[in-house]
């Protein structure tokens, strides 16, 4: 097993840029208990062999940066499925923005590191505006900073930084956002409906944010994941426990990007970065899960509803989960594991 997990790893090493942080060396660590795992509960042919290996987007070569940032750019070219509910959405990229506004109050390819480029996010490859990267920051604007909501003075303000503007630079530069704002961060011109669907076009903004960065070291993120122990507490810690100034790396990571529409918490998957942030979040929950995975594979926490606002019932691994005409509702417990899950249509590790 030794001999196994030192080649296959070794194979990865050779393709990385940035050297391992704490996050990654547990990963590596743990997959010996994934094997395990499937000796005892074998998935088919999906094996840690034949997984698909999610990458970080700098251990992707320059072709595959642009072929995954052609395919965001190819979803903008398609036409809506969800303008008959939401006039504003204009393509098929929109239908996921509408899904999450319609979804965020009862459910909430490549990840982003965040710790690689925590300490100047905006000069990272990620957003340096290169045609490898996710595009560039926003052009620099003033604007007060993002307000956290009953947290203590001072972390009740993440700062500004130097961006907020339009983005002029990389793939997504002349890029149209249609839908929102509902909850923005910057001053935007009001949506059309008060439900943040109707047509509001204008440009890509983003203020890449250092400040917000600095929650979302690795030490942040693996003590998240070493030292809780049910899901409760795992999912409360990520979140943020923002009355006791604690951003947590999920708001930490948001405001990252920041701008309109990535610093509104309802139509944030309007920017294409969004979801290299939110495949780091299904990362992380996955790094979790294998450190026990015969208790973890069914742990749920929490309420129905974001905040329990309005009171529901607690979740069960027999809710329904879905993506509205994207893709039909199933049963939360088929979406708890990448291998096997949603009947074993999940196959995926993270490198």
């Amino acid at each position: 097993m030794l001999l196994w997990t030192t080649a296959f790893f070794a194979s990865l090493a050779a393709a990385q840029t940035y050297p391992p942080d704490v996050v990654d060396q547990l990963a590596t660590a743990s997959l010996s208990k994934v094997k395990d795992w499937l000796a005892k509960n074998p998935q088919g042919n999906c094996t840690l062999e034949t997984a698909v290996r999610r990458k970080e987007w700098m251990d992707l070569t320059l072709a595959q940066r642009k072929e995954y940032t052609d395919a965001v750019l190819c979803l903008m070219s398609k036409p809506a499925l969800t303008s008959s509910a939401a006039p504003g959405a204009k393509s098929r990229f929109d239908d996921y923005i509408v899904v999450h506004v319609q979804q965020t109050p009862r459910n909430h390819g490549s990840y982003w590191n965040w710790d690689r480029y925590a300490k100047d996010p905006a000069k990272s490859p990620l957003f340096d505006g290169s045609e490898g990267s996710m595009g560039g920051n926003g052009a620099k604007a003033q604007y007060n900073g993002i307000m956290i909501p009953g947290a203590p003075r001072p972390y009740d303000r993440i700062p500004a930084a130097d961006g907020g503007g339009c983005v002029t630079t990389g793939p997504f530069k002349n890029m149209t956002v249609n839908l929102g704002p509902i909850a923005p961060t910057l001053q935007i011109t009001r949506n059309p409906r008060s439900d943040g669907l109707g047509y509001n076009p204008r440009c890509l903004r983003r203020d890449v944010n250092k400040n917000s960065a600095t929650v979302t070291t690795a030490n942040y993120t693996y003590d998240l994941i070493t030292k809780n122990n049910n899901v409760y507490w795992f999912q409360t810690v990520m979140e943020g426990q923002f009355p006791q100034g604690k951003w947590g790396v999920h708001a930490g990571g948001h405001y990252t990007v920041g701008g309109d529409p990535g610093g509104d918490f309802y139509t944030s998957p309007g920017d294409p970065a969004f979801w290299l942030h939110h495949t780091m979040i299904d990362r992380v929950w996955w790094i979790w899960q294998i450190q026990d995975l015969e208790k973890r594979l069914t742990e749920v926490s929490m309420t129905r509803t974001m905040g329990n606002f309005p009171p529901s019932a607690n979740g069960t691994l027999d809710d329904l989960s879905g993506l509205g005409v994207l893709a039909g509702d199933v049963k939360v417990r088929e979406l708890m594991s990448t291998l096997g899950g949603l009947m074993g249509k999940f196959c995926y590790i993270y490198e």
